[in-house]
């Protein structure tokens, strides 16, 4: 992971459906763009609307030349619930930061029976060192709103990154979350960074 400009910064985020995977990285890719770095993104929707696996990728440093970041060389990966947490660890690089939602939501590919469920996730989570894990929901409530559970993990997540400012963090926020929302999602925010 990088703490300078000059280097790439690679963030994966998976999760479900409905569980505002995408609108995070928006805020990581707008709050890297003002802290003065290259940044590029991608984000994969399976059947996203419907409860399916939603993965996206944040890559930000000098020069970005590829939005995609290769298998194993995840430098922070951001699970939005535990299933899709062991789907995706193979991305994160040894040593890696395992920043994990405490919340199990069964996937629809699991649920119509495509894939079959994970056995013992919490054991297994617990064999990589670099994990963290966050109870954005409990949190979410306590900021005024659960839905704002997304905003519980960036606010986690702006822990791991020293080279973005707070202050590129807060005009992310202002620039995408709709005014009736923002005071809500800023609690949430601060409460994740202070977990």
């Amino acid at each position: 992971m990088s703490n300078d400009i000059q280097n790439v910064t690679n963030v994966t985020l998976v999760g479900v459906g409905g569980q505002g995977t995408i609108l995070v990285s928006d805020l990581l890719a707008l709050a890297a763009m003002a802290a003065g770095f290259d940044v590029k993104k991608s984000e994969i929707h399976g059947m996203s609307q419907r409860g399916g696996s939603v993965i996206s990728q944040v890559r930000f440093g000098a020069h970005v030349h590829s939005p995609i970041i290769p298998e194993g060389g995840t430098d922070i990966l951001v699970a939005f619930e535990r299933t899709e947490a062991l789907r995706y660890a193979h991305l994160l690089k040894p040593g890696g930061i395992f920043l994990v939602n405490h919340l199990e939501k069964t996937p629809v590919s699991v649920s119509s029976g495509a894939q079959p469920p994970l056995q013992d996730p919490d054991a297994r989570l617990a064999a990589y060192p670099g994990l963290r894990l966050v109870e954005a929901e409990a949190l979410a409530k306590q900021a005024g709103n659960p839905r704002t559970a997304n905003v519980v993990l960036l606010g986690a997540l702006s822990r791991d990154l020293p080279a973005i400012s707070a202050e590129a963090w807060q005009a992310a926020l202002h620039q995408r979350v709709p005014a009736k929302f923002l005071d809500v999602n800023l609690r949430a925010f601060t409460l994740g960074a202070s977990s």
